[in-house]
């Protein structure tokens, strides 16, 4: 009986593991890779079980992904911003005194691309400034959403301080971008990988006027920026708390502070309970709610997954 009692266990994990093999279409060459991947796997049921247990202290809910089966060694290849002391510009004073809206989304307003897929690529820092750029020029130039190309930047920026697949940071995207303008993602496409520059001058679309605004770190100060357009941020996606998020809204400290992932804010939600910011992820729609993720706004410190610290908006311009 005794015997029984563990198997069956196992053989429940096993069947899950699975039915997760099949809906991420997973491939192993071997059994001894699936039993591997399989241990990773259910560490990460272990977490998500914990999160989405009735009475958990948890205001959000967690899921399986394509992150599931990996390593935490292969899962922290998607996050490689950079550690940075040096900002570009000091923060703009906090404005206490600002009122927020209620909420805002911009979403709602035509001026937010789809939700893309960065791959085994780290350019986070790419799709961050291009998604930013892409919604201020639509919202402060005449409407026009442009789609443009983050492998561009990942391609062309190195000069600026970029890394190209190895990490970078969206103000050094920006400045690059200053002096040469943006192609559409049509004419430069997504390759997942860092290929030779081939920027065409005369294809670019879109110039921003500065290496950006650095927003300060008070929940009123960023809110008062996302009431005029999305901004860029870093966070600590590290954890199991963010990588397996599926819905409802980020409040643990568990996140942590350490910013490894650039992502982008579009919107928040100051009268919900708790208030939220909403955010768009680069890793697909597939991943969190079709691709967002909703992060408690609080004026604490460095904030919930860190990311009050690197709040960033940019002004753009017809190239």
């Amino acid at each position: 009986m005794a015997a029984v009692s563990i198997a069956e266990p196992m053989l429940s994990h096993e069947f899950e593991f699975m039915k997760f093999v099949s809906e991420w279409n997973k491939t192993y060459s071997t059994r001894e890779e699936f039993n591997f991947r399989m241990g990773e796997w259910i560490k990460t049921e272990a977490f998500i079980q914990e999160v989405n247990a009735p009475g958990s202290e948890h205001t959000h809910t967690a899921g399986h992904n394509k992150f599931s089966d990996m390593t935490r060694e292969e899962y922290k290849r998607f996050l490689t911003l950079p550690k940075t002391d040096v900002l570009p510009v000091p923060p703009m004073d906090d404005e206490e005194e600002y009122v927020p809206n209620g909420s805002k989304d911009w979403r709602d307003g035509n001026c937010v691309t789809a939700v893309k897929n960065q791959e085994q690529c780290g350019s986070c820092y790419a799709f961050s400034a291009t998604e930013t750029v892409e919604s201020s020029y639509c919202i402060h130039q005449g409407g026009k959403l442009w789609t443009l190309s983050p492998q561009q930047i990942v391609d062309c920026s190195q000069q600026y301080g970029n890394q190209g697949c190895n990490g970078g940071w969206y103000f050094y995207a920006w400045n690059y971008l200053q002096s040469h303008g943006q192609e559409e993602e049509s004419a430069y496409p997504y390759k997942g990988k860092q290929t030779s520059c081939t920027y065409n001058a005369s294809a670019g679309k879109v110039k921003t006027t500065s290496q950006g605004t650095h927003i300060g770190q008070s929940s009123s100060a960023i809110m008062r920026a996302l009431d005029g357009e999305p901004v860029s941020v870093a966070i600590d996606a590290e954890q199991y708390v963010f990588q397996t998020y599926q819905s409802g809204t980020i409040t643990s400290s568990s996140c942590g502070t350490s910013m490894d992932h650039a992502v982008a804010a579009v919107g928040y939600n100051s009268s919900a309970n708790p208030p939220y910011y909403i955010v768009r992820n680069s890793w697909g729609a597939s991943w969190g709610d079709k691709g967002y993720v909703q992060i408690e706004a609080t004026s604490s410190g460095k904030g919930i997954c860190g990311i009050n610290q690197m709040v960033y908006s940019v002004e753009t311009k017809t190239a």
